[in-house]
């Protein structure tokens, strides 16, 4: 058994040679993702103190409780900006760290409110919702949304690799695959939520509602990293609904405000604003303003 073992472990060791480019030894200490999933936990309840929390909190208690987890979250997070940026420097810039780590969390305030339209956004839009602490506690949306406007604050303060790690464990526990870089307006709202897929450079308008299988992603990859930087996703304005399996794609395509995309369109164009999209007998179908009035009657902008 033991020189068994001894013959395994000597081809592993072979193939660390061979195929050193997925290898990461005597480099600098990576970001953890045990970490940051750890502190995701702990930013969430931050951001919604007494809904991710075993115990009751008090109001006479909050704001003990809340310096204790500011200042724990801080020195956790500040650990792993550094060991991001020393991915492009040498030694981690120290007072660079502790700016960006002040900085994000200065801006936590300002995500709460996003947060606050959001939750706001699906109990006016979803009948199933008996009250917003249904919402907090059970939309995976939700969850996938606020750490991505985290991720975001992260991402524009120039952390790399972080922000990643931090949507991609939100991904994996919701379904929902929101890249950091991706600009989202207030009163965002996905229903249902698996397999959505926004791209990094999407920009998303207010009181967007995305249903579920929705992605916005880039019409091709071929070009690589010449690609980086490039507006790749798609823009969707102000007010506009995209219902199941709907794939709308490319830098360029804009969606015009008020529009509304109808289930499994597969969309590589823009269209303008107050537009209706759907299939009818095989064929895509885009209505102006006047026809969709004509189709939906007075009450298509609900």
């Amino acid at each position: 058994m033991d020189k068994d073992l001894g013959k395994i472990t000597d081809a592993i060791l072979r193939s660390y040679k061979e195929c050193g480019g997925i290898n990461h030894v005597d480099g600098a200490n990576l970001p953890s993702k045990r970490a940051l999933a750890s502190i995701c936990e702990d930013l969430l309840q931050l951001l919604f103190p007494g809904f991710h929390d075993q115990e009751p909190i008090r109001s006479s208690h909050l704001a003990r409780v809340t310096v204790y987890r500011v200042t724990a979250i801080a020195d956790r997070l500040r650990d792993e900006v550094c060991k991001s940026l020393r991915l492009s420097e040498p030694e981690c810039p120290v007072a660079r760290a502790e700016r960006i780590l002040f900085e994000f969390l200065e801006r936590l305030p300002d995500v709460r409110s996003l947060l606050t339209t959001d939750v706001q956004a699906a109990f006016d839009g979803d009948p199933a919702a008996a009250r917003t602490d249904e919402i907090i506690l059970a939309y995976p949306y939700l969850e996938a949304v606020a750490i991505q406007r985290m991720a975001h604050v992260l991402y524009g303060l120039g952390v790399p690799l972080v922000p990643r790690i931090m949507t991609e464990w939100a991904h994996s526990r919701t379904g929902i695959d929101i890249h950091p870089g991706a600009k989202i307006g207030p009163s965002f709202f996905i229903d249902h939520g698996t397999g959505v897929v926004v791209g990094e450079t999407s920009v998303l308008g207010e009181r967007v509602k995305l249903y579920q299988g929705v992605a916005l992603i880039a019409r091709s990859l071929a070009g690589g990293q010449a690609l980086r930087g490039v507006k790749r996703h798609p823009t969707v304005e102000d007010r506009v609904t995209i219902y199941s399996g709907t794939t709308v794609m490319g830098g360029d395509t804009v969606i015009g405000a008020g529009s509304t995309i109808g289930a499994n369109v597969f969309l590589t164009h823009s269209i303008p604003p107050r537009s209706l999209v759907f299939f009818e007998e095989k064929r895509l179908q885009i209505l102006d303003k006047d026809k969709r009035s004509e189709v939906m009657g007075d009450d298509w902008m609900i």
